[in-house]
């Protein structure tokens, strides 16, 4: 099967043959993507649910009261202030790094994006250990700022390093200046990656747990999780979440709505020219190097910093920890077969969204993209009642977490996993089956084989966020089952600091991988 080529599917009398294996998808396929699509919908059926169940007056006593109102007003507080810092953070180093001769520009860069291989609980511990009177909106602005920024950083920079050269020279011979040129052509092309960096931090802010238990700032997320620990499942938990799903929701529309219908892409190759970065002068260049140094020093610095502290105070006992290396042993083995379950599951929806982009099958895609970007907690909540009543004999498994983890993350692998399919000719597959190869056959010998790698980049950053999941973990974990942020946390809860370092170094370890490769893909894309 490895020998057929293109041309074999042209060979064949008008194409006939080959076409008529391609008019309609497995229903194999169909159900399978189906059902994951359904069951993606299950924590917005949850909310739902549970607020018709709960009845309206239950629910407006739960819902319209001050305390919603002070954790609404602290969120958007925080969402207000931190995402034009971000923003502004992370489009100027994009610019220093992608359009001038800033001196080590390509290592700016590199370390730019390496604050996302540290968890932002991790950060938020960091910080603590250095100063410990850390709490409020300030410090959960301030520490946000440095553990996000480079979502927006990433976006903003692979744009630049392929934005066509010759928009801003003909607005130059117009007689623009250079900072006109910048907040006139420049800007708007980067509208997008900005609001998309800028929408997958304010859902990481609205999601995160540990960063803010740490600091002692109310959100959503931990009034939700005291509330579940004090009541298990009760009401007030349950509508804070549906609260929760309604903002998440509406980020997602503002996000929509705010892209307008603007072009973005011009026709032809465009300048064959590569880019001519801007030669900064010397006070200039001194200037500006003060930037990427001191967001290096905040959000790598102080957690190395701080983590070798501690593990030099705890000598080689740290290390000797009975429950260490059973939670290494079992995040790997969680990570895996979540990896690997997920990345399978995904295989369904991505040949559909792909092979046959109809309207129905771009609905049930979208099922899952809009549940991934539901927080955790808001997961977990879900399959704790839902199996409580339904399925008890799964509840508190590892079938239950591994479930949520397909929930949170499956996004991740079916994004890979449909750009390295879109990549495999269609005509393969198609010679396959008139060939006499099962519709099965043909996919797994030719297409899949040539999206390996789309699919083995989409397993990892699965694998990698399952390492660093904390909230769902926490809740619906066997008892018994301690993986490394699990650990973590418990030892921070309990002010022991020096234990929980081998389990954030090892956290950091692991996440560097995804940091190479995000780097990457982003010049990939760029075509570099």
């Amino acid at each position: 099967m490895s020998n057929i080529s293109i041309h074999a599917a042209r060979a064949l009398p008008g194409g006939s043959v080959a076409r008529r294996y391609q008019q309609r998808p497995g229903l194999w396929m169909v159900v399978a993507a189906v059902i994951f699509s359904l069951l993606a919908l299950l924590p917005l059926g949850f909310v739902i649910g549970v607020a018709i169940d709960t009845g309206w007056q239950t629910v407006k006593t739960l819902v319209f009261r001050p305390r919603v109102g002070e954790l609404l007003l602290n969120t958007l507080l925080l969402v207000i202030f931190t995402l034009p810092i971000c923003a502004l953070l992370g489009v100027t180093l994009a610019w220093l790094t992608e359009r001038t001769r800033l001196p080590g520009r390509r290592i700016w860069s590199i370390l730019a994006i390496a604050p996302l291989a540290v968890p932002a609980f991790v950060q938020s511990y960091a910080w603590i250990s250095l100063v410990p009177g850390m709490n409020g909106l300030a410090a959960g602005v301030f520490i946000s700022v440095i553990a996000y920024f480079p979502f927006i950083y990433l976006p903003v920079s692979a744009v630049l390093r392929r934005l066509d050269p010759g928009i801003e020279d003909v607005a130059t011979s117009l007689g623009t200046k250079p900072l006109a040129v910048f907040f006139r052509v420049v800007l708007p092309q980067l509208k997008l990656a900005i609001w998309g960096g800028s929408l997958l931090i304010a859902l990481h802010l609205l999601a995160e747990y540990g960063l803010y238990a740490m600091i002692r700032f109310d959100t959503f997320t931990t009034a939700i999780f005291d509330q579940f620990q004090s009541t298990f499942n009760g009401a007030a938990a349950n509508m804070l979440a549906g609260v929760l799903v309604l903002c998440c929701l509406g980020l997602l529309v503002v996000e929509a709505a705010s892209r307008g219908r603007a072009r973005y892409a011009r026709v032809g190759s465009g300048s064959a020219r590569s880019q001519n970065p801007h030669q900064l002068s010397p006070v200039l260049s001194l200037l500006c190097q003060l930037l990427p140094i001191t967001l290096t020093a905040l959000a790598l610095g102080v957690p190395f910093i701080t983590l070798v502290r501690w593990l030099y105070l705890g000598g080689f006992a740290v290390w000797d920890n009975s429950d260490l290396w059973p939670a290494v042993r079992q995040t790997l083995s969680l990570a895996a077969s979540g990896a690997l379950i997920i990345t399978l599951c995904s295989i369904p929806m991505a040949w559909l969204s792909v092979r046959y982009p109809a309207r129905l099958y771009r609905v049930l895609e979208g099922c899952n993209y809009v549940t991934s970007s539901l927080p955790g907690i808001v997961v977990a909540l879900a399959l704790v009642t839902i199996t409580i009543h339904a399925f008890r004999p799964i509840y508190q498994t590892e079938i239950t977490l591994l479930l949520a983890y397909l929930l949170m993350f499956m996004p991740r692998a079916l994004i890979n996993l449909r750009a390295g399919i879109a990549q495999a000719p269609v005509e393969l597959e198609n010679v396959a089956r008139s060939l006499g190869r099962t519709p099965l056959q043909a996919l797994c010998s030719t297409t899949l084989r040539l999206a390996a790698p789309g699919a083995a980049a989409g397993a990892a950053l699965v694998f990698l966020a399952i390492t660093n999941e904390l909230t769902a973990t926490l809740l619906l974990a066997p008892n018994g089952t301690r993986t490394l942020a699990t650990g973590f946390w418990a030892l921070t809860s309990e002010i022991d600091y020096v234990a929980a370092a081998p389990y954030a170094l090892i956290m950091v370890l692991l996440s560097l991988p995804l940091t190479w490769l995000l780097y990457s893909q982003s010049k990939r894309t760029a075509g570099l």
